[in-house]
């Protein structure tokens, strides 16, 4: 059985940074995609950033140049670097394993960017 469980959220001010962690267990095919979506409060959720077991990545245009997407394949771990944090940033991240056309998700991690 695959799980993803997420770690680093938390309350952050404007302007600061956090750096949110994934990692995955169990049986897990080498070739995959992992990322993160995020849900704002009464949004739906959207794609924030993806990467390939390759190394390809794929961002949100409004993050672009602030967050930074990285992966540990020998860990099965993902990462989101997230700088320059805005108001609107403020979400449940929640990490994605798509696998042999299996998708998987984390329970999300609450990030607030506030004053």
């Amino acid at each position: 059985q695959v799980q993803l469980v997420e770690s680093g959220g938390g309350l952050v001010q404007p302007g600061g940074s956090l750096r949110l962690s994934c990692a995955a267990s169990g049986s897990i095919f080498r070739i995959n995609v992992m990322g993160w979506y995020r849900q704002a409060p009464g949004k739906e959720r959207e794609l924030v950033a993806i990467a390939t077991s390759g190394g390809s990545t794929v961002y949100a245009d409004s993050v672009k140049g602030r967050f930074t997407i990285s992966r540990d394949n020998a860990k099965n771990t993902v990462y989101l670097q997230m700088n320059s944090l805005k108001p609107e940033d403020t979400a449940v991240y929640s990490c994605n394993l798509l696998v042999l056309n299996q998708e998987y998700w984390g329970k999300g991690t609450l990030v607030t960017v506030s004053s």
